[in-house]
Parts: structure tokens; sequence; C-alpha cells
């Protein structure tokens, strides 16, 4: 074993090991419950002032890094602490660096960590396209039923350039972003009609993956019946 091998090596366990030491200073404080509160989380938030910015990005990024950590009362928070538009702009750094160091880390432990660490919910691909590779990881953002964090990580082990994984995650994940702020800004005016508006929007977005992802499937299987006949 070479010494960059061993830097590497050494590089990816110190950050694993900062991981798990951060989850825990969460759960032994209880920062953990007051995460999972998104109005406890939003008066958290709003009581930093200038910093509060900074905690949603922080925040944002360790749970990509970080599977246990929810995203979504983060998001909403930042919502309603910041508005549509700025809580937005949080919300997507905050995932975007997640999901970077997620890809980064990936490559640092390499395939055989990741799997001990994941087991079979890693995908399993050998494709070699950059464009379809960052087809997959575009549509993974748009389909709320995919872990996130795994598919950060599981990209990180494939041929896919970090340029071109950034693009995918980041067109993929502001329509998402948006619409959790958006949904966490009106959660906070207490105004009912747009409260409506925001949930069937933030349904739509869900539905409507699923719901291709759900003909395609019957399509295939229509097909390969077709083909076994």
């Amino acid at each position: 074993m070479n010494l960059s091998t061993r830097i590497r090596i050494l590089a990816a366990v110190a950050i694993v090991l900062l991981l798990v030491a951060a989850y825990w200073l969460l759960h032994e404080t209880g920062s953990l419950d007051i995460i999972a509160d998104g109005h406890a989380l939003q008066q958290f938030i709003a009581g930093l002032g200038v910093a509060g910015p900074l905690a949603v990005i922080g925040l944002m990024t360790l749970a990509i890094l970080v599977s246990p950590i929810p995203s979504a009362p983060i998001a909403l928070a930042a919502g309603a602490a910041y508005g549509h538009t700025w809580g937005t702009a949080y919300i997507v750094l905050g995932a975007e660096l997640g999901a970077l160091a997620a890809f980064g880390l990936a490559r640092l432990l390499g395939h055989d960590v990741l799997h001990r660490w994941f087991g079979d919910r890693l995908p399993k691909s050998r494709l070699r396209s950059q464009g379809a590779l960052m087809a997959i990881v575009f549509a993974s953002r748009l389909l709320p039923f995919i872990s996130f964090d795994v598919v950060s990580y599981a990209a990180g082990l494939t041929t896919l350039s970090l340029w071109r994984f950034a693009l995918a995650t980041l067109a993929g994940i502001l329509p998402a972003s948006f619409l959790l702020a958006h949904f966490g800004g009106e959660m906070a005016t207490g105004e009912s009609d747009r409260i409506l508006f925001a949930v069937l929007a933030l349904g739509l977005l869900t539905g409507v993956p699923l719901a291709v992802h759900f003909l395609r499937e019957r399509a295939r299987k229509r097909d390969a019946s077709a083909l076994d006949r």
C-alpha cells in the first residue's frame, strides 16, 4: 500500500468518524428532537440572527451526509424563517454541498467500504455513458421514494464526472426545494387557502413522478411478457 493510498484511507476514516461524532452529539444533546420539530427548529434558527442561514445550510449538508438526520423539517423551517425565495436558496445550497460531499466521500472510501456500510441499498450499475449517468441522477432527484443520500454516495462509485453530478443534482433538487420552502412559509402565515395550494403542488410533484414510474414499469413488464410468448 503506497503513501497516497494510506493518506486517502486515513482521510476517509477521519471524515466518517467526524460524522459519527456529530450525530452522537446531536442525539445526546437533544438537538435531533429540535431538528425533527419544524416549529421548534424555526424558532431556533430565527434566534440565531445573521448566523441562521449558515445553520440551515450546515444542517442540510449534514442531513445529506448522515442519513438518520431528517432533511424535510430543515427545509420547512427554512421556508418559514426566510420565505420561499431565500429559503429555497439556503435549502438548495445545503443540499448541493451535502450531495457533493457524499459524492467525494464515496470516491475516497471506495466500493467495498460503502457496500459494507449500506449493504444492498446501493444500486449496481455498469453504465459508462456520462449522459446516461447524469440523466439517472437528475431523474432520481425528482423521485421522492429514492433516497437522496444513497444516490449521492452511489454516484461517487461510478465514472460520472463531478461537474455533471453537481449540475444534475442542482437541476433535480430545485423544484422540491422551492415547494418545501414555500410550504414552510405558508404554514408560518397560517393562511389555509395558501397552505392547501402548497400541499396540492407538493402532492403533484410527488405523484407525477410516481405515476410515470408506475406506467413505465407496467409497459416494461408488458413488453417482457409479450417477448416470452
